[in-house]
């Protein structure tokens, strides 16, 4: 692995040709003027962080501990939405933190090109403690990609992340993360939204590779008057990996809506738990839960755990969640058309794995897909 010092750039392109293609497997791109901003935080320090000149005046990113020293208010958003008591992880974080990133997105800015951050693991052994904290103020749009990832030399680390999130009122966020880490790392996110007025949403998570241990469950909570918001996520789990994944929405505004929607796949004597919870505490809101799975491998587990929780009368939830397996008949059928037993395997997953679920900006959809086509999903 090229040695990449803990200290600041100038350019992406600065970096070793190893590290840019190990950040590529994230939606991570070193053509900055692709994006509308670039984050990147190295093990225990951020290294990088730059606006694209043609949105200078409506962005404002860097890190979370100079921004909590240049804005005071800061305080006041920091630990809000997680509650730094929530277990082991999060007190370590609040402990001892390297930092993180805090992007503000102006009020009425409409940041047409994505913005990326890339958390970066390259030291054997580290864990990475990160705070971070993202405004998407009054009436902005913006959508942002998260590339969490380790180079491939590295064998073992453990990613502690918290990341709070506000979207004001008639503000639109789209927030999609990509995890790629390796068969002995211990990751463990820690998320809260929330979701005013007329203000959307989304959240997308893709993670493809062997993972030792991820648990995830981000909240939202619908405040606003006609608040929405929806949870998207693929996962292919193989090599023993354990994922618990969820994710849980409480509905307190007026008219608020939440879509939770995941596919799943277990193989190799990998266990998945797909988590899903709705809330409703007003009489005016909607929420549906979608949980589909395939299991592979007789040593493969999957847990599909849909939770509805209505607390006022009218309020409209709903859920469905199945679990099965590749038809002998499809497989078949391709192998008909000429494809061998692997690659008809691998086709029909890639076809359950349909990432369009997630609506990624098209030049990221592309970026993601040629990542996909070029994994081996033998089972």
């Amino acid at each position: 692995m090229s040695k990449v010092q803990d200290s600041k750039i100038k350019s992406l392109k600065e970096l070793p040709h190893d590290i840019l293609k190990t950040i590529y497997t994230t939606g991570i791109v070193e053509a900055e003027n692709e994006r509308s901003g670039s984050f990147m935080h190295l093990n225990q320090t951020t290294i990088y962080d730059k606006i694209n000149e043609m949105f200078k005046n409506q962005i404002i990113m860097m890190d979370t501990k100079d921004a909590l020293k240049k804005y005071k208010w800061l305080e006041d958003y920091m630990w809000k939405l997680v509650d730094k008591d929530k277990d082991e992880y999060t007190k370590r974080v609040a402990e001892d933190w390297s930092g993180g990133y805090f992007f503000w997105i102006q009020k009425g800015a409409k940041v047409t090109f994505p913005l990326q951050s890339c958390l970066l693991i390259t030291k054997d052994n580290l864990e990475q403690r990160i705070h971070n904290i993202v405004i998407a103020d009054e009436g902005s749009e913006a959508h942002m990609i998260t590339g969490c990832v380790q180079h491939a030399t590295i064998d073992k680390a453990n990613h502690l992340g918290i990341t709070e999130i506000y979207v004001k009122d008639n503000a639109k966020l789209h927030f999609s993360m990509i995890h790629h880490w390796s068969e002995k790392t211990l990751v463990r996110p820690r998320t809260g939204i929330e979701i005013g007025n007329n203000a959307l949403y989304v959240s997308n998570y893709l993670n493809l590779t062997p993972v030792k241990d991820v648990q995830m469950y981000p909240v939202a909570y619908c405040n606003g008057v006609n608040s929405r918001t929806s949870f998207n996520s693929v996962v292919f789990a193989k090599k023993h990996a354990r994922i618990d994944l969820g994710s849980k929405v409480v509905l307190n505004g007026k008219n608020s809506n939440a879509d939770i929607v995941s596919r799943n796949i277990s193989t190799q004597g990998s266990e998945v738990y797909a988590r899903a919870k709705l809330i409703a505490n007003t009489p005016q809101c909607r929420g549906h839960l979608e949980c589909l799975g395939l299991l592979l491998g007789k040593d493969s587990k999957m847990f599909a755990i849909p939770e509805l929780e209505v607390n006022m009368e009218g309020a409209e939830l709903s859920h469905e969640a199945a679990v099965g397996k590749i038809a002998d008949e499809q497989i078949q059928y391709l192998m008909t058309r000429g494809l061998s037993e692997s690659d008809a395997i691998a086709a029909i997953i890639r076809g359950f794995m349909d990432i369009s679920i997630l609506g990624l900006p098209i030049e990221v959809n592309n970026d993601v897909s040629k990542i996909m086509y070029e994994m081996d999903f033998g089972a």
